[in-house]
């Protein structure tokens, strides 16, 4: 670890939506009007974009080998809103390890997890896809229900293109991270757009909504550029209950254009959301 590092960083940043307020979105949860009728005071603002919102502080404490060669395990605990005043920090624990949270005024932590260097703890737990060769979406999918879901098969591999404008465009409006490692040629891919492709990744196998994400494990294997289509791949793992929530896990494999392992994950998504919320 460099001398230099840090071992305490923090963001301050007024959270916002990361998208329309529509109820015609492909997650209506992130709109005004239906995360009211799930019982909540405000659209939710997207988990992955807000996990993404701690990735200065991570690299502030871990250096930028966690980019290529570290990992990290987030829990979202209470949602956060827009207009939330929120404080993101995060303390190294040891050379290899940080703790880190997003905390909005009232002192909530509403979303925390741990970050690491090399191998994850998590990661002999995942689950590797064998399925990686891309196929385009069907105009017409299945309803994801725990009856159907195909727990231990892989999901349909898509292809997703990320050119630097891109990347640009996602880390100025959703990030807001001027970092020049987002831009330019050489731009690298940001760890909240490699979180962001799981739910794509489901909604390319299952037709389902609303849905909240409540945990992401991600493991990066190798440095990711922009300027390249990425493929990506998964596998169902599991679908339980819980309060009347149905809850989908699986795995995933983000792959470089030359096949490079660029990430793996595991993913955690209420699919099916009861209204009627304790």
């Amino acid at each position: 670890m460099p001398t230099a590092t840090p071992s305490a960083a923090e963001r301050r940043l007024t959270a916002f939506l990361d998208g329309e307020d529509s109820p015609d979105i492909s997650n209506p949860i992130h709109s005004t009007a239906v995360a009211g009728q799930y019982g909540f005071k405000a659209a939710l603002v997207g988990g992955v974009t807000v996990y993404g919102w701690a990735t200065p502080p991570i690299l502030e404490v871990l250096g930028e080998r966690w980019l290529r060669d570290g990992w990290s395990d987030a829990a979202f605990r209470q949602p956060v809103y827009p207009g939330d005043e929120l404080t993101i920090t995060a303390t190294r624990e040891g050379d290899d390890v940080a703790s880190w949270q997003i905390v909005n005024a009232a002192g909530v932590a509403c979303v925390a997890g741990v970050a690491g260097l090399g191998a994850a703890p998590f990661l002999q737990d995942l689950e590797i896809p064998t399925h990686l060769v891309a196929e385009p979406r069907p105009a017409a999918l299945p309803w994801l229900t725990m009856e159907i879901a195909p727990i231990g098969r892989d999901l349909r591999a898509m292809a997703v293109p990320i050119s630097v404008e891109d990347m640009e465009a996602y880390v100025d409006g959703k990030q807001i991270d001027p970092h020049p490692r987002w831009h330019g040629q050489e731009a690298l891919i940001h760890p909240g757009w490699i979180a962001a492709r799981m739910t794509p990744l489901l909604h390319h196998s299952f037709d389902y909504s609303p849905a909240i994400h409540t945990r992401s494990q991600i493991q990066h294997l190798a440095p990711a550029h922009a300027g390249q289509t990425v493929t990506v791949a998964g596998r169902f793992i599991d679908t339980f209950e819980r309060k009347n929530n149905h809850y989908a896990v699986l795995d995933g494999l983000v792959l470089a254009a030359d096949g490079t392992h660029l990430a793996r994950a595991r993913h955690t998504t209420i699919f099916n959301v009861h209204k009627n919320r304790t």
